[in-house]
């Protein structure tokens, strides 16, 4: 399989990343053992979107380089700030101690953290390839 292709279908899964950690987490009724606050949630979303739309020009411009350039660090910036927003929702699933520590939500997603791990690392892990491609001349 080659790298362009893994570079498209990474760019779709981060789509539905950020499209159902929204669904997941709105209202405030995402699982965990903490809550998450609507603006990290905020962040999630405007960012993915915006880094799934000018990641997705980057992809499919090829004309003129500059732009091309410029439209990609904006993409994998908006990319990273996501990552990093993701990885910081996963917080909700540490472990609490103490006398005033509370029982963990669970939702009808899944039953522990397992799909939010998957999702995120997931997301993390599309990120430095989508670097890569973005440093690498003629990846895709």
């Amino acid at each position: 399989m080659s790298l362009s292709v893994i570079t498209y279908v990474l760019t779709a899964l981060a789509a539905v990343v950020v499209v159902l950690t929204r669904l997941r987490m709105r209202g405030g009724q995402g699982a965990g053992r903490f809550h998450v606050g609507n603006r990290l949630l905020d962040v999630h979303t405007v960012c993915g979107v915006l880094a799934i739309v000018f990641w997705t020009i980057f992809l499919l411009l090829s004309t003129n380089a500059a732009a091309r350039s410029t439209v990609g660090i904006i993409g994998l910036g908006f990319f990273w700030i996501t990552a990093i927003a993701g990885l910081l929702i996963l917080v909700r699933w540490l472990p609490s101690h103490g006398r005033h520590a509370s029982e963990g939500q669970s939702d009808r997603w899944s039953d522990g953290p397992g799909l939010s791990v998957l999702a995120h690392v997931g997301m993390l892990v599309g990120v430095i390839v989508f670097t890569y491609v973005y440093l690498s001349p003629n990846a895709v």
